[in-house]
């Protein structure tokens, strides 16, 4: 697999706000909100916590890590 290059800049709310969405959509997360300080609270399951979000870079990282956890527990497709 190819590494991916770092982010060359910070990501934007917009794009947090993109991922999240698609998220919540595919139901790997139960909620997404952004709050007026530009935090993040979100939700795995509606029996779960809501979990804090500093900003818009720990929305892609744990995009990036359900991401990362549905690719390597789903069977190979060859």
């Amino acid at each position: 697999m190819i590494p991916r290059p770092p982010h060359s800049s910070e990501p934007t709310s917009a794009e947090a706000s993109a991922w999240a969405d698609v998220l919540v959509r595919r139901r790997l997360l139960h909620a997404a909100v952004l709050t007026p300080t530009g935090q993040w609270l979100v939700q795995d399951h509606p029996d779960r916590p809501v979990r804090l979000l500093r900003g818009p870079a720990d929305v892609l990282t744990l995009a990036a890590t359900i991401q990362h956890r549905t690719r390597s527990t789903r069977p190979e497709s060859r």
